[in-house]
């Protein structure tokens, strides 16, 4: 969730300048937490924005050895001509993460009295946790370009019947030519001073036996280059839809520990070369449908596709307008790169993997103006790639079968406000895709004006699921591993919160976990991983327009 994707970043254009501030801040210098973002754009022209961002996130943490600090920041540009058009990001990001393992006997939080001599409560901080000197650190930088080059031609802009001045041209794009390329690097570290060996916490060790300290490391490096070909949609009453033809070429190099505990890494080289195509329509209110699909031709994409599609369908009814959407989606994909090789100090495998075969369908019935979204969807999956009760990577034979649905439904009364939503999921083998069968979210409050600029927003959330198998957290590996020991949810998290908007400025007051003063405190994420205890938290954002 902190770490930017290019494909989620935001890019800004406007007639002037956009500056947005956030600073969150949650319990005390002691065991808090704060947050500080930044984001700043600027137009030289109609045409060309650049701007920044900076995202620090630093947690205390109210549980022992669970500090954190998180920094990213990027620079990013864009071009928007009517030929030429042209986004491009720098993003660094830096991640230190401290690892406790889990708390040591989940009773200080469940069974207190047994733990505290009595006391109804356990101060989070006194809880021994199962590692208390292991800290994870992931380094990743990015730079990322995307450019296209379009082809067409210049028309009259229609104009009212008695407008006698001359006729403004638009440019209507036809043709594009399209090319992006992506450069990564990313390292990552494992660094612990704990002797677990007492508490037989590692099942093998593998490079340097008699000495408890690890010092794990593995990088990688990725190049991949996109070039394309569009047909655009809508430059003249038969150009219905917009298709595309594109290729992909990708090389990556991982740099692994040395499987005898030499010096010199293990080092992997994988390349590959996908081929695909795009069909599209957007425009229009009644029909909307695409369709993207690739296949590899050589290297690591040999035997891998994937297909994917949805086509939506609108039309009124009472008054309103009803959607439905359909999706689709088959794919046959390698598993990545780290689920077939890693070389560390207690973790070890290179593994020949069948591809994980996919098919799914999901349909969607949607009703604007009675705020009632239902969704249904089953997927098939062969060949499923997990991490079993050992933090080991393993495929299961033969077949898995998942089904969701899901509803949601908003109730708007004037002042009053109440959003809803629950979900239903059903796992075929839950031995090894463990889930809640029922999720739920609720939201109620008020919403009203004092003064006629103050917007006031009272009230609480809760967030709920059945209890289930969640998996263990693994900090020597950041996975999640199945198992079968403990079950986690069956607990009612909520939060009562006043949210605050004057002008160009928000900011907020939250109890966090306020059931756990009323509730059976059974607050746990993960398996033996609680939640935060309860804790004030509050935040202002601060936008600037000028």
């Amino acid at each position: 969730s902190f770490f930017i994707r290019p494909t989620e970043f935001n890019f800004t254009n406007s007639n002037v300048p956009y500056t947005n501030l956030t600073y969150h801040k949650a319990g005390n210098k002691i065991n808090g937490e704060e947050r500080f973002k930044s984001y700043f754009s600027v137009n030289v022209n109609k045409k060309l924005a650049f701007g920044f961002n900076i995202d620090y996130l630093y947690g205390r943490g109210y549980y022992n050895n669970q500090n954190t600090a998180y920094f990213n920041a990027a620079i990013f540009g864009s071009y928007i001509g009517d030929r030429y058009q042209m986004q491009a990001i720098y993003s660094n990001n830096y991640l230190k993460t401290n690892e406790n393992g889990g708390i040591e006997d989940d009773r200080y939080i469940t069974a207190p009295e047994e733990m505290a001599q009595g006391q109804r409560e356990y101060e989070s901080t006194n809880i021994p946790t199962v590692l208390s000197a292991t800290t994870n650190r992931n380094h990743d930088f990015y730079v990322f370009l995307t450019q296209r080059y379009n082809l067409g031609f210049s028309r009259d802009i229609p104009q009212a019947e008695n407008d006698t001045t001359p006729a403004k041209q638009e440019f209507v794009p036809v043709t594009s030519f399209i090319h992006t390329i992506q450069v990564e690097r990313a390292r990552h570290s494992f660094n612990s001073d704990d002797d677990m060996r007492e508490k037989n916490y590692y099942q093998n060790t593998y490079l340097e036996p008699d000495n408890p300290i690890a010092r794990d490391s593995t990088t990688y490096m990725g190049i991949k280059n996109t070039i394309g070909i569009a047909l655009l949609e809508g430059f003249n009453k038969y150009a219905k839809a917009g298709l595309t033809a594109f290729a992909s070429y990708k090389i990556s190099k991982y740099t692994l520990m040395n499987m005898e505990g030499n010096p010199l890494p293990d080092k992997y080289n994988e390349n590959e070369i996908f081929v695909g195509g795009e069909l599209s329509k957007r425009e229009g209110n009644v029909l909307h449908y695409h369709a993207i699909g690739e296949v590899g031709l050589a290297g690591k994409a040999i035997g891998q596709f994937n297909v994917k599609g949805d086509i939506d369908l609108n039309f009124p009814l009472w008054k309103d307008t009803v959607s439905l959407i359909a999706r689709g989606e088959v794919s046959n994909k390698l598993a990545p790169f780290y689920m077939r090789h890693y070389h560390s100090k207690h973790f070890m495998w290179d593994n020949d993997m069948d591809k994980e075969f996919r098919t799914r369908i999901e349909g969607e019935l949607s009703i604007a103006r009675w705020r009632t979204r239902l969704k249904a969807g089953v997927e098939n999956i062969k060949n499923y790639t997990y991490f079993n009760q050992q933090a080991m990577p393993e495929q299961k034979s033969g077949n898995l079968q998942v089904i969701n649905a899901r509803i949601k439904q908003d109730v708007m009364y004037r002042a009053f406000g109440w959003e809803n939503e629950v979900a239903y999921q059903l796992s075929s083998d839950k031995s090894v895709l463990p889930l809640p069968q029922i999720s739920l979210y609720t939201n109620m409050y008020l919403k009203f004006k004092v003064a006629k600029v103050l917007t006031v927003q009272l009230g609480a959330n809760m967030y709920y699921n059945t209890s289930y198998y969640a998996p263990y957290y693994e900090p020597a590996t950041q996975q999640f591993q199945i198992q079968d020991e403990v079950k986690v949810g069956n607990y009612p998290l909520v939060n009562a919160y006043v949210n605050f908007h004057l002008k160009q400025a928000r900011f907020f007051v939250m109890g966090y976990n306020l059931s756990s003063k009323f509730v059976n405190p059974n607050y746990f994420s993960l398996a033996h991983y609680p939640l935060d205890p309860f804790v004030l938290k509050m935040g202002v954002a601060v936008t600037f327009n000028n």
